[in-house]
C-alpha cells in the first residue's frame, strides 16, 4: 500500500519582482509538510531576472 503523506507541493513567488512592475516572474516549486508548517513559507531564493537573492513567498 502507498503511504498517505503530509507533504504538499507549493509555489514560491518573488515579492520584490512583483512589486517592481518588471515583466516576467520568478517562481520556484517546493514541498512542505502541512502538519508541521501550517503557515505560509517565506524563503530567500535567487531571482535570475533581478540577479540577486530575494524573498519568495508561498502563493498556493
Amino acid at each position: 500500500m502507498a503511504k498517505k503523506g503530509n507533504r504538499i507541493q507549493v509555489i514560491m513567488e518573488c515579492t520584490e519582482h512583483k512589486a517592481s512592475g518588471m515583466p516576467g516572474t520568478s517562481r520556484y516549486i517546493t514541498t512542505k509538510n502541512k502538519k508541521n508548517t501550517t503557515e505560509r513559507l517565506e524563503l530567500k531564493k535567487y531571482n535570475p531576472i533581478l540577479k540577486k537573492m530575494t524573498v519568495h513567498k508561498e502563493i498556493k
